[in-house]
């Protein structure tokens, strides 16, 4: 059975969108996936734009951006589901590649947030998120299980919980949308008959509007 396009259509969609808005290389090498696997992904997850099609040729060969790019790869494709080995194989090369930015891993995939990249990476390399169950950001988290591989000590303290880099490792929680909303609004538990209101007024200008050196007539 043919697995959903859905939510990989979006989710690809966006990885090549952002990837295709980079002037600095082509799109394959931006990606990380190049050629005849570039050209299947965008005819399998946009397939309504053949602009992008055409832009495949200017990269045949992405080869790796940094030395630890195939151990990268590797990593994501030892902890893949097996949805579909195609998919899951691109997958692994624009994460490994679009790791080698800048910004949050979320953000250099086009993501909308970090939560969409978890959603995504339960998806399709879940054995990874059951590592990651402390919840590190990800591209430390990809790094420190490299080092580890390796058996190359990096940190420097015995544990993340005692670390003084620990705001540099961890994300902070997403804020709950619902704290964000304005709280509701509180009656006042005086009444305030309105025959009051042109003193009340008097009263308030007096203490917030007219200074000390003056007079109010």
């Amino acid at each position: 059975m043919t697995p959903s396009l859905e939510p990989d259509r979006r989710w690809f969609a966006a990885m090549v969108e952002i990837a295709a808005a980079d002037s600095r290389r082509p799109l394959g090498h931006a990606l990380g996936v190049a050629g005849g696997d570039l050209e299947r992904l965008l005819s399998r997850f946009l397939p309504q734009r053949p602009e992008l099609r055409a832009r495949v040729g200017e990269c045949p060969d992405p080869g790796p951006e940094a030395l630890e790019e195939p151990d990268l790869r590797a990593l994501l494709l030892e902890c893949r589901a097996g949805r579909c080995d195609e998919v899951e194989g691109w997958l692994a090369a624009i994460i490994a590649r679009r790791s080698q930015e800048a910004n949050h891993l979320w953000q250099d995939l086009g993501l909308a947030s970090r939560s969409e990249l978890g959603l995504m990476l339960r998806h399709h390399f879940p054995e990874l998120v059951r590592r990651n169950h402390r919840d590190m950001k990800w591209k430390k988290f990809f790094y420190r299980q490299l080092c580890q591989q390796a058996e190359i000590l990096i940190c420097k303290s015995p544990s993340c919980a005692v670390c003084s880099d620990h705001a540099q490792c961890f994300e902070a929680p997403e804020p709950d949308a619902a704290l964000l909303a304005a709280p509701p609004a509180v009656a006042s538990p005086f009444d305030q008959p309105p025959e009051l209101e042109p003193d009340v007024r008097f009263w308030v200008r007096v203490y917030s509007e007219v200074p000390t050196t003056a007079g109010l007539i």
